[in-house]
């Protein structure tokens, strides 16, 4: 979208509007929640703030407003793809629903298929220098519904070792979907590739699987418009050498800064 400057802490910001997540007021101080976890509050009206961000962000109340990229489904709160829950006129949610949609509807569009490989055989040519990667490694494209919410993926590219972790041959994973294949599919695998594909963000998460039985650790980052890149490793085969008398310091430095 572009960039936008404010002043905040006494410093001049200028931040990229493509990067906020959603503002709200508190009194005449306008909270900026960006992705990543950061916030920076500013002397601003919000009406001042929606002249510039309107066109990708809905006002969901009187003090906010939402980028409706960063928007994963709409219960009884707006719920965002990093686990954010935020309150919304009741009385108006149909209107916030549609307008939700509708802006996504083209943001979705305009995704586009331009650079994006058409084939499984031009994919493969893409990811060739993964093919025998001793990691499981795949290239998914994020499915949303006719509501236009993020409700599963495809699998794009995937390498053997991607086929052995889930226990099906390449030719009944790749084209298909992941629900498709697993009825149980968790949620929490979703928004965080949804997260990836729709902020360029690289996330990792740590986890059990039911759907392969198996704890995995995934890094995901973005690829083409509405993809991301999964690198997983099995945690269960994986084995710890510790080469460090601080490994124990490290570690938990590490965990502090997955938790911000």
């Amino acid at each position: 979208m572009g960039l936008i400057n404010i002043t905040s802490d006494r410093k001049n910001v200028t931040l990229d509007s493509d990067m906020i997540l959603y503002i709200i007021m508190h009194g005449k101080i306008a909270e900026i929640h960006i992705v990543g976890g950061r916030v920076y509050e500013t002397r601003v009206t919000l009406k001042n703030l929606e002249g510039l961000l309107k066109e990708e962000f809905v006002k969901i109340h009187r003090g906010c407003i939402v980028s409706v990229k960063a928007v994963h489904d709409v219960t009884d709160t707006v719920n965002l793809s990093d686990g954010e829950e935020l309150l919304y006129t009741v009385r108006k949610k149909k209107q916030i629903v549609f307008e939700i949609q509708e802006k996504q509807k083209k943001m979705i569009h305009a995704f586009g298929k331009k650079g994006i490989p058409a084939t499984e055989e031009e994919y493969c040519r893409h990811y060739s220098s993964f093919e025998y990667l001793p990691i499981a490694f795949t290239d998914i494209e994020i499915m949303f519904n006719e509501e236009r919410h993020a409700v599963d993926w495809i699998f794009r590219y995937a390498n053997q070792e991607l086929a052995r972790l889930e226990k099906l041959p390449l030719d009944q994973l790749l084209g298909k979907s992941f629900r498709s294949l697993f009825a149980n599919m968790d949620s929490k695998w979703l928004r965080s590739y949804e997260r990836s594909a729709l902020y360029g963000e690289v996330l990792e998460l740590m986890d059990y699987s039911p759907e392969v039985d198996r704890t995995l650790k995934v890094i995901c980052f973005p690829t083409f418009k509405g993809h991301c890149v999964c690198i997983l490793f099995d945690l269960d085969t994986i084995k710890a050498v510790d080469t460090s008398n601080n490994v124990h310091e490290i570690w938990n430095t590490y965990l502090g800064s997955c938790t911000k």
